[in-house]
């Protein structure tokens, strides 16, 4: 793995940094998360499938017809 440096404002990076801690993480492995989405291309499976993972839990409870599906 490869050392970088950035710049920031120490106020946002506080904040990051608390953000980071409220998940569990450091803000070292938040940056490296957020660039791995940042350089994803698009139509990328593994993000299609990261989002259908965070979305399993949502339950239509019926399927609707495709006339309900167009009602405005």
């Amino acid at each position: 793995m490869k050392n970088i440096t950035l710049s920031a404002d120490e106020d946002l990076i506080e904040r990051a940094r608390m953000v980071a801690r409220a998940q569990r993480k450091t803000l070292n492995a938040a940056f490296r998360e957020w660039l791995t989405q940042f350089t994803a291309t698009p139509g990328n499976v593994q993000g299609y499938d990261s989002l259908v993972q965070r979305l399993q839990h949502i339950d239509a409870a019926h399927h609707f017809s495709r006339d309900e599906m167009n009602e405005r």
